[in-house]
């Protein structure tokens, strides 16, 4: 980085570099109607590839990378405040079942193409590679309905109470494969029975998650609002950031963690806070997430390698991920068991990985494996590769095939 006598200032122009140009690509992005998280992303892509010295500086910098780790925590709070514990359990056998297939069918086919495409590269690998297919970015497909009108249509339930749950399922997953490889990495063997421990952690932290949820925090929020001062922003994060801490504890990512805090809190938490005129959660986690979401993104740019993906080997691994990405979704869609409801609009809806891909992807560069990351440089690169190309051909393909279903169904002869 450019020196100075003072860190903080190397610091305060790494992130004024990083949120002007995530801000600015952002914007063009939203013009060209994509996700801002799109130009987010590239504008770090173009930026890590120009060959500058301080640029380079700044993709390692450990400061960087850790706001930009919290960013990752803000960001899946967020979208587990916007998932409500309610709309679990009223998605309905239809999103079961494609949250279901939509995590299953990636999953393998992720894993194939890593034993494929890479034989020498760890196992371990392989099955991180199938985790990151696994997540679904929600956001990009509800504004396309949104935009289209479309949000009550039976395939835009089905898509959004799917997604819910594939967070969940991706989520235990990734804590799954995460566990393997540090017992991997400290010279134990994961047996079934191991792997089977970890699934049963993974599950009984969410669920258990929940079960606070119904007891203690609406205590604690109830406490909270006797406060003269103004405390609910501070004490949703502290119970983000606490719970993040207690996944570690049990061998699952900070991520689980920030996201079960999210989806324990709902609404009726806040009751006494709004009442009284105060901004709601949504509100007030606004700025911060704007601050911090967006370093995450323009830092995973910047540690995107072009020059990776320039040999033979890479580029086949990208196109087989991409495929392997879009074929998983829509398999999933053979689980819409709702009558009338589109399955290729179901499916298109499911393929956008977008910023839970990249998370994934993140956590596999942090975890080491005989002294390397299970995720090289290039299988990172590969993997952004994928995530931006199933953001960007989603709203298009959805628009397409949403119009294409609603004037089948306008022409079907009535019963």
């Amino acid at each position: 980085m450019v020196e100075h006598g003072d860190p903080v200032a190397r610091i305060v122009l790494a992130l004024a570099t990083l949120l002007v140009a995530g801000k600015l690509a952002g914007e063009l992005a939203v013009r060209l109607r994509q996700p801002s998280v799109l130009g987010e992303l590239l504008v770090g892509i173009v930026l890590g590839n120009l060959g500058i010295a301080w640029l380079d500086a700044v993709r390692t910098d450990p400061t960087i990378d850790i706001l930009a780790g919290v960013g990752a925590l803000i960001l899946l709070f967020n979208v587990g405040v916007e998932a409500t514990v309610g709309e679990m359990l009223e998605v309905g056998g239809s999103s079961f079942a494609v949250a279901t297939l939509g995590v299953v069918a990636p999953f393998l086919l992720g894993w194939g193409v890593g034993a494929w495409l890479l034989p020498a590269a760890s196992p371990y690998a392989h099955a991180f590679l199938g985790a990151t297919l696994c997540a679904t970015s929600v956001g990009i497909t509800a504004r396309v309905l949104h935009d289209l009108g479309a949000s009550k249509r039976p395939e835009a339930r089905i898509v959004l109470g799917a997604a819910v749950l594939d967070d969940v399922f991706g989520l235990m997953i990734l804590g799954i494969v995460s566990a393997a490889i540090a017992a991997a990495a400290s010279g134990a063997s994961l047996s079934m029975a191991g792997v089977l421990r970890t699934a049963g952690a993974a599950a009984a932290f969410l669920f258990g998650a929940l079960a606070v949820g119904r007891t203690i925090v609406p205590r604690l929020f109830a406490a909270g609002a006797r406060f003269q001062t103004s405390v609910l922003l501070s004490l949703s994060l502290s119970f983000c950031f606490a719970m993040s801490w207690l996944a570690t504890l049990v061998g699952l990512a900070p991520i689980i963690g920030a996201f079960a805090a999210g989806l324990v809190l709902e609404d009726a938490h806040f009751h006494d806070f709004t009442a009284r005129g105060e901004r709601s959660i949504d509100d007030l986690l606004r700025p911060l997430a704007d601050f911090l979401v967006p370093v995450f993104f323009v830092l995973m740019g910047l540690r995107t390698d072009l020059r990776t993906l320039l040999n033979a080997e890479m580029v086949g691994l990208t196109l087989a991920l991409t495929v392997a990405a879009i074929a998983g979704k829509q398999l999933c869609s053979l689980g819409v068991l709702t009558r009338g409801a589109d399955r290729l609009s179901v499916g298109i809806g499911m393929i956008p990985r977008g910023e839970v891909g990249l998370i994934f992807a993140n956590v596999g560069v942090g975890l080491m494996l005989d002294g390397r990351p299970v995720m090289s440089g290039a299988m990172f690169s590969a993997v952004v590769a994928m995530v931006v190309v199933t953001t960007m051909i989603t709203p298009p393909a959805l628009t397409w095939s949403l119009t294409r279903a609603g004037r089948a169904r306008d022409s079907a002869p009535a019963r």
